[in-house]
This record gives structure tokens, C-alpha cells and sequence, in this order.
């Protein structure tokens, strides 16, 4: 019997002719069951556009039934041995519990716990066995291999599969978490920490779905362009429904759609519970994220109830149990799961009497069997199959679990679940007993790791299925096969040479200048990957548009309207350009995918990020630190950096500390050169070092939009560059001298205060640049600890040590960034002198850039004073002279500091 509409649409109180809806439904009833629901959509598809046509409101409704997506009889059969997948999976469950346990009853003196996580693993179970067993592809001589995102907290159970497949010893797994002496696993998916395992970082929750899909258009980006075959390949993200909060799990799934990524799919756990509680608890996650899917134009399937629930939906005629599905919230569903049978009986059916009669002749453990789709083999594999086989379209999976399934009362279902990390003797036992697992109760006490011998038919059936897929994982390639060579530095003369008299360019210009070189070299050229968000105009980088083009997956279906110029807009299905448009993030995701490439396509990528520096590492550091962990290799160009240097644009825009949040991660090598031949010395050696020797390092560089001529190279100082200084104009003989130090566009207020000095006060200076204050600062450090560990060896000299011992007089060093950042080398000052910090705390404004240097106090003024007071302290000159230069200069001695204005 067809529903009635009262049922499907609420109260039919305010039908006027329900005898007519009646016979719309039995038509609608009569060709689904005639012609299929492919044609009953159709159909309906038709209706609604007609009538949008005709000027009816129709309001769009994202969610269908709480119910599965796929049809019983529609499901495609799991074609693997799911009595032995299950026993396998039992063994890994046992495993990844025991280890966490473990770990957690070690060395109790020691004052805490090292923490892990068992809940997470146990709900994911059934979903990883499926794929690993059935779909998922290692990298063979025929396929590029899937890329997988594993939610991180379920790591424990990714380690058990490694361990019965030979791949993770019984010492790494008795040392989880434990990893000082290099002999345990690391707590999550770290490639930093295991560089032959892990692929991606995840376990910064919202990270994961947002690199994927990136990870996935890049993909499509390779192939499109010829550089490598992906068409087979896959992106897996697996994603908590609690994560699914985070901005940047949902940031960029319309870009998914638009891109039509059919590579990518996404699995949303939804065992209901975010770390403390339930996610939705007063509604339902499942629809809330369906429509959030289906609106940005995804594939949507979800996965909800298991096939113990099939019959009893099938005789659901008049569709109570439908509604009573969708009515119950994800809060009583959790607390179902934490109770039993009786209690599901009562809370469950027992709201509606006709559904109590369904279930009268079944038992309460019949009612506790009613499973969740997420924990039935042949639907897991049947929506998996269903995805991977989708054309045209992202998929989302919306997989309803139970959070900590089969740990009983230690965190089925129950708030505490998360953080459940050390399990009793009862609950290790009810554990045991419930997945059958062959240990006797004699050997509980030591909770023993179990593995069947290598001969078992479980044992054959494991390994032959990955010998299947082309291997094992997850694993990540450590370095690429291939071997590119980068051009020498004298192919960049134009960027080393000095500008022509009357010419002043920027140091943004000079990378423009760099890439664009790079770009004609025939080997290299084709690997570079400039990628932009919206501001080619403002970094001159306009005239790629036309030589390379901006990739789009479905070329240039408009003329530009910029058509007649020399620099047109110009979209292409082979372009280069990445042009993300004002997503800061989603350029960030996009580099990470590039830089990686080396690891994920086997295939060296050069990828180059301009954006306002003020908007990079302050924005998306934590991106920048997972592309730290994942080994990234690459180019950051911070550009208009500096406190004073984007004059016009204020507060928000202005970047005085980007350089201090770069030095932060240990494998990002940072530079704020200020002349063009710095830049390219920089970059030509970051090149040889990350493309030709294939080292795990990533460059930051600061750019500027100020335009000054540019000296050139001096031949001999590339080295000292690169070490991060060098001399670059020696002051005259004197007895009266200062050693001034700077970088980006202050050093040029330096060399203006060089002047000052000999002018006005008889004072000579030698001037140094210092492209990387941090990389000076980590060599001082490197020498120190050096020295503390050997200290029967010859001493270790820091390198700024090194450059200024010869060169008497006090320092002073002047950055357009905070103090901080130049304060981090007063350690490796030779000893007995003294040493000024200038630099701009303090939030940025607009003005001049005069006014604001001044305003800053980091111009020639200051720098002068500065070093006449640091002689005055050494007693080399009256201290008189300073406030005569004080006054000289009109310098406001009594305005209020900066950093409080």
C-alpha cells in the first residue's frame, strides 16, 4: 500500500482535494514500480522545472530520507571471502586495543600517560577492511597508486594491519608512541616521523578533506598537462563527523564540484560524537551534511542502517519506521548504543505501538543485533563500489557508525569513548569473547599481540588480496626516480646583473624576472608551477597569463574581455598557472599537492606561491606546518612584505613578523633579501638543493613592491648569501666605526645612515646585508649545542661570528620586522660589543613610506642615533653627541612607543 500523504508531508489538514494527492502519489507509485526510480526522477525533475517555468516558488530541499541510499537489490555483491575479511578484521581490532593498553600501562613512575586512541579505529573498522581489501591501489608498473587520508585517531588500527602483514615489527608496536630512540610508531599519520609509511599528515582535523581535494585536482592538473598518467588513480579522505566543523572540512567542496573530480571521495564517519559529546545531539549530522553536499553538487550517498534493518523496512508499508528513523535525534541514537536491547525497544519502537508489533517476535539481543551500515561488510562494499565507479561528480560517503564499537561499557556509544585509552580485565575479557579472539584467559593478564601463523588460509587471504591492489599500504615514496638538472646561476644575468643607470626595479620584479628564465629552460620549464590567488597584476606576473596559460579543467569557454591586449586572460586544459582566486588557504593546499609531488607522482614539481605576505604563514601556518610534516619542497614568496614597505594599504596588510613565524618550522629555509642578485642566488640554490639533490626543504622569501636600482653580484659572496650575509659596502678607514646590519628594504636605510654617519659625526660604518637573519641564527645555535656536547674539541664559530670579528666596532641591525627577529643572533655577536635592535612593533597604518619608517623608527635617523649611542656606551664618544643628533634630526624623543600607539 502507498503512503498516505498525511504521512509523507505532515497533517493533510490543509488539503483541499486530498482524493487528488492521492492519485498524483499512486502515479508516481506506479511508474517506479513499472519503469524504475531512475524514471520516477526523471519525472519529477521535469515537474519541478516546469514548474519553476510557470513562476511556482519552489523552495530546494539538499536531504532525502533517513534512510540508505542504495536499495538492497541494487547493492553490488562484495565478491571477497567476508567470513575470513571479518576474522582478519577481529585480529586488527584485538591488536591496535592491545597496543594502545599497553603503551598506557608503561612505566607509571614516569608521571603521565602517553595517551593513543582505540574508538576511533573501532568504528572505522569495517570501511578501512573494505577498502584495503578490495579497492584500494598500491603504486605498481600499470597504476600511479590511491592516495589515502586516514583520520588520523584511528592510526592504532592502521599499525595492526602493517603488523600481520609483516610490515611493523611486535618491538614498534610494544613502542607506540615511543619514538626518541627511533625504534616506535608515531602517535599519528606523521610522514616527517615515518618518511616510508605515512603519506599525509591529518590529525589537524579539517586539513585532511581540504588537502585532498586539492590533492585530487592536481592530480587532473599532471594528467592534463602530459606530465604524468592519473587517470586511475583515487583520492580517499576519511573524515569524522565531529571534524566536519572545522571551516576548512567544508571550505572548498564547491571547487570539488566545479573541478568535476570524480577522483575524489570522501568517507564521513559518522559515529554521531565529536571528542566530548555528541556532534548534533539535539538533531541529525547525516542530513545537515547531505545537504551541504548535494547543494555544492556532490554525489551523495549515504550508508545508515545495516542489512539486519532490511527487512523490517521492507515491510514498513505505510512508512512508520521512516518516520520514526527520521524524527529519533542524533543524541538518543547514541545513547541506544550505549544500552541494550530492552532499552531500543522501548525508546526506539516503542514510539508508535505499529512499530512495537513489528518487532513483538523479536528477542532484545534480536533488537541489539539491528545493526549500523557502517559495520556491515556487503554495504560498505556496495557504497564503496558505488563511488568509485561514479563519473563526472566528487562523492561524499555519509557512513553512520558506532563510536568505540565492541569496547563495551569501557566507550560504546558513551561521551568517554575518545579519550578511553586503558581498558580493565573485565572489559579486555567481554573484548576478547566478543571477536572471538584465540587467547586463553591465562595469558590476558599480559594482553599478548595475536598473529596467525604465515600458512593460515586468514594469512594467504590478507596478503593475496593487497598482491591484488599492486602492494602494500600506506606507503610514501621517499624520493622521486627521476633526475632533473637546474640551470646554472649565470643563466639569471638578468636578474645578477646590475640595472642600467636610470632603471630601479623590485625585488619582485627580479623574481618575475627568475621564473620567467626558469620557465624557457626545457627540462625544468615545464615543471614549474606558479600559482597565484588573484593578485598577478599586483606581483607583474600578468604576462604568464598568455605564455603559459591558467589551467581549467574544461579550457576557455569565453572570450577574455581583455582579448586584444598582449597579456590576456587566457584559460587552457593544459595551463600552468594555478589561479586559485582570493583563497589563501586553498593556494596553500594547492602548493602542498605540487610540493609533494615528488612523493605522491613520483614526479619533481616546482611550485611558486606569491601572495601578500601578510596573508601567508599568519593565515594558513598551520597548513604550512603539515606541508613541513609531508617533506614539501618548494617556493613561499611572501610579497609587499615589510611593516613599511606596503605603504598605502594598513593595518591588516602590513607584515612585520612573518619572517619570525617562518623561522618556527624547522625544515623552511626563510630569506628577506633586498637586492634582485640575492634573489636569485637564494633561489638557484634552493633549486639545486630541493630539485637536483632532492633534500626535504622548503624556501619562504620575502619580496618587495619598492623599486631602487640594484647593484648586482659581487662574484665571490654567493656562499655568504646564502649563509644569510655578507658585506656589501665596506666604510672608509677611521678610528670611529660600527658595524651596521640589515635586510629587505630597511637595509637601504642603512646604507642612507652610512652616510649620516661619516657627513655629520666623522663615524665610518661597514654595511652588511643579511638575507636570512634566521638561517644566521640556527647556525649560531647549531655551533652552541656543538660546543656544550664536545667540549673537549676545538670550538665551533657561529658564521656571524665569523664575518664581524675582523670588523671592529659596535653593531647595530634594523629589519622592517619585529625586534625579535634580529634579536635572535646577540648571542653570536663577539664578545664585549654592543649591539642595537631596531625594528617595527607594533600594528601597521597607512602613510608614506618615509612617515612610516620614521613613525616605526627603523630610518636612517634612528640608525644613526642607534650607533652613537652604542659608541657613547663603549666611551668612544661623548654622550652629548646623541642628543645632538637627537635634536639635529627631529627625532620626537617623548611620543609614545610604537608598539602601544
Amino acid at each position: 500500500m502507498s503512503a498516505q500523504p498525511d504521512q509523507l508531508f505532515g497533517s493533510a489538514a490543509n488539503d483541499p482535494d486530498a482524493q487528488e494527492t492521492r492519485e498524483w502519489l499512486d502515479a508516481l507509485s506506479a511508474v517506479i514500480a513499472s519503469e524504475g526510480r531512475d524514471r520516477g526522477h526523471f519525472l519529477l525533475e521535469q515537474l519541478l522545472e516546469q514548474a519553476r517555468q510557470e513562476g511556482i516558488d519552489m523552495p530546494f530541499s539538499a536531504t532525502t530520507g533517513y534512510v540508505n541510499t542504495i536499495e538492497p537489490e541494487d547493492e553490488e555483491r562484495c565478491p571477497g571471502n567476508l567470513e575470513m575479511e571479518e576474522r582478519l578484521r577481529a585480529y586488527m581490532r584485538w591488536n591496535a586495543m592491545a597496543m594502545v593498553v599497553k603503551a598506557n600501562r608503561l612505566h607509571p613512575e614516569d608521571g603521565g600517560d602517553l595517551g593513543g586512541h582505540i574508538s576511533s579505529f573501532a568504528s572505522l573498522a569495517t570501511m578501512l577492511g573494505a577498502g584495503f581489501n578490495h579497492f584500494w591501489h598500491a603504486e605498481s608498473a600499470d597504476h600511479g597508486g590511491d592516495c589515502l587520508y586516514i583520520q588520523g585517531h584511528s592510526a592504532p588500527g592502521i599499525y595492526a594491519r602493517a603488523f600481520l602483514e609483516g610490515r611493523i615489527s611486535e618491538e614498534q608496536l610494544l613502542n607506540f608512541r615511543q619514538e626518541v630512540d627511533g625504534k616506535g610508531l608515531s602517535s599519528y599519520p606523521h610522514p616527517k616521523l615515518m618518511p616510508e609509511f605515512w603519506q599525509f599528515p591529518t590529525v589537524s582535523m579539517g586539513l585532511g578533506p581540504l588537502m585532498a581535494i586539492y590533492q585530487a585536482r592536481f592530480l587532473k592538473y599532471l594528467h592534463a598537462r602530459g606530465i604524468a598518467d592519473t587517470s586511475k588513480r583515487k583520492v580517499w579522505a576519511f573524515l569524522g563527523d565531529g571534524e566536519m566543523d572545522e571551516v576548512e572540512s567544508l571550505g572548498a567542496i564547491g571547487v570539488a564540484a566545479r573541478e568535476k573530480l570524480d577522483n575524489l571521495i570522501f568517507v564521513v564517519n559518522c559515529n554521531l560524537q565529536r571528542l566530548d559529546g555528541p556532534v548534533r545531539g539535539n538533531g541529525k549530522i547525516i542530513q545537515e551534511l547531505e545537504g551541504e553536499f548535494r547543494g555544492a553538487g556532490w554525489n551523495v550517498i549515504k550508508l545508515i542502517w545495516g542489512s539486519y534493518w532490511d527487512p523490517l523496512l521492507a515491510r514498513d508499508k505505510e512508512g512508520i519506521l521512516r518516520k520514526v528513523m527520521m524524527d529519533v535525534v542524533d543524541g538518543d541514537y547514541q545513547a541506544m548504543k550505549a544500552n541494550d536491547g530492552a532499552f531500543v525497544r522501548k525508546n526506539f519502537f516503542g514510539r508508535d505501538p505499529r512499530l512495537l508489533e513489528m518487532v513483538s517476535k523479536m528477542s532484545d539481543e534480536d533488537i541489539w543485533r539491528l545493526n549500523r551500515g557502517g559495520h556491515d561488510p556487503q554495504k560498505v562494499y556496495a557504497a564503496f563500489h558505488r563511488a568509485a565507479n561514479t563519473v563526472g561528480q566528487p562523492t561524499v560517503l555519509l557512513v553512520k557508525t558506532v563510536k568505540g564499537f565492541g569496547m563495551g561499557k569501557a566507550g560504546e556509544g558513551r561521551n568517554i569513548a575518545h579519550q578511553a585509552k586503558k581498558l580493565g580485565d573485565d572489559d579486555i575479557l567481554t573484548f576478547r569473547d566478543r571477536f572471538n579472539i584465540p587467547i586463553p584467559d591465562d595469558q590476558l593478564k599480559d594482553l599478548p599481540f595475536y598473529k596467525p601463523a604465515d600458512n593460515t588460509p586468514e594469512m594467504e587471504y590478507l596478503h593475496a588480496r593487497r598482491q591484488a591492489l599492486g602492494g602494500y599500504l600506506p606507503h610514501r615514496r621517499a624520493k622521486a626516480d627521476e633526475q632533473l638538472h637546474v640551470p646554472a646561476l649565470d643563466a639569471f644575468k638578468s636578474v645578477t646583473d646590475p640595472t642600467a643607470e636610470g632603471r630601479e626595479i623590485s625585488t619582485t620584479q627580479a623574481y618575475v624576472r627568475f621564473i620567467t628564465t626558469l620557465l624557457r629552460d626545457k627540462e625544468v620549464g615545464p615543471r614549474v608551477v606558479p600559482i597565484l590567488v588573484d593578485e598577478a597584476r599586483t606581483f607583474g606576473m600578468e604576462g604568464l597569463f598568455r605564455q603559459i596559460g591558467i589551467y581549467n579543467h574544461e579550457g576557455q569557454k569565453y572570450t577574455p574581455q581583455d582579448r586584444e591586449q598582449v597579456s590576456y586572460y587566457k584559460e587552457s586544459e593544459q595551463g600552468q598557472i594555478l589561479q586559485e582566486g582570493i583563497n589563501e588557504a586553498g593556494g596553500m593546499a594547492s602548493w602542498i599537492a605540487a610540493a609533494t609531488s615528488y612523493s605522491t607522482s613520483n614526479r619533481i614539481m616546482i611550485p611558486f606561491y606569491i601572495y601578500y605576505s601578510m596573508f601567508g604563514l599568519q593565515r594558513v601556518g598551520d597548513l604550512v606546518w603539515a606541508a613541513g610534516d609531508m617533506q614539501a619542497r618548494g617556493f613561499l614568496l611572501g610579497g609587499t612584505s615589510g611593516r613599511t614597505t606596503l605603504n598605502g594599504e594598513g593595518l591588516q596588510h602590513e607584515d612585520g613578523h612573518s619572517q619570525v613565524l617562518a623561522q618556527t618550522i624547522p625544515n623552511c629555509r626563510s630569506y628577506d633579501p633586498t637586492f634582485a642578485h640575492e634573489v636569485a642566488v637564494i633561489m638557484q640554490d634552493g633549486l639545486k638543493r630541493m630539485v637536483e639533490r632532492q633534500e626535504n626543504v622548503f624556501y619562504y622569501i620575502t619580496l618587495l613592491n619598492e623599486n631602487y636600482p640594484m647593484p648586482g653580484l659581487i662574484a665571490g659572496t654567493e656562499e655568504q648569501i646564502v649563509k644569510g650575509m655578507y658585506l656589501c659596502k665596506p666604510g672608509a678607514a677611521g678610528k670611529l666605526r660600527v658595524q651596521l646590519l640589515g635586510s629587505g628594504t630597511i637595509l637601504r636605510e642603512s646604507l642612507a645612515a652610512q652616510e649620516l654617519l661619516a657627513k655629520d659625526w666623522g663615524v665610518h660604518a661597514d654595511v652588511w646585508s643579511c638575507p636570512s637573519f634566521n638561517e644566521l641564527a640556527r647556525d649560531g645555535l647549531d655551533c652552541e649545542r656543538h660546543n656544550l656536547l664536545h667540549p673537549t674539541a676545538a670550538p665551533r664559530v657561529p658564521f656571524v661570528t665569523q664575518q664581524l670579528e675582523k670588523h671592529a666596532g659596535p653593531v647595530v641591525a634594523s629589519t622592517d620586522y619585529i625586534k625579535q627577529f634580529v634579536d635572535q643572533i646577540r648571542a653570536f655577536i663577539p664578545k664585549g660589543r654592543a649591539y642595537k635592535v631596531l625594528g617595527t612593533d607594533g600594528f601597521g597604518r597607512s602613510d608614506f613610506r618615509s612617515k612610516l619608517r620614521e613613525h616605526f623608527e627603523v630610518n636612517r635617523h634612528y640608525i644613526t642615533v642607534a650607533a652613537l649611542k652604542a659608541l657613547a656606551e663603549d666611551g668612544a664618544l661623548p654622550v652629548a653627541k646623541v642628543a645632538e643628533a637627537i635634536h639635529r634630526y627631529g627625532i620626537k624623543a617623548d611620543k609614545i612607543n610604537p608598539l602601544y600607539a
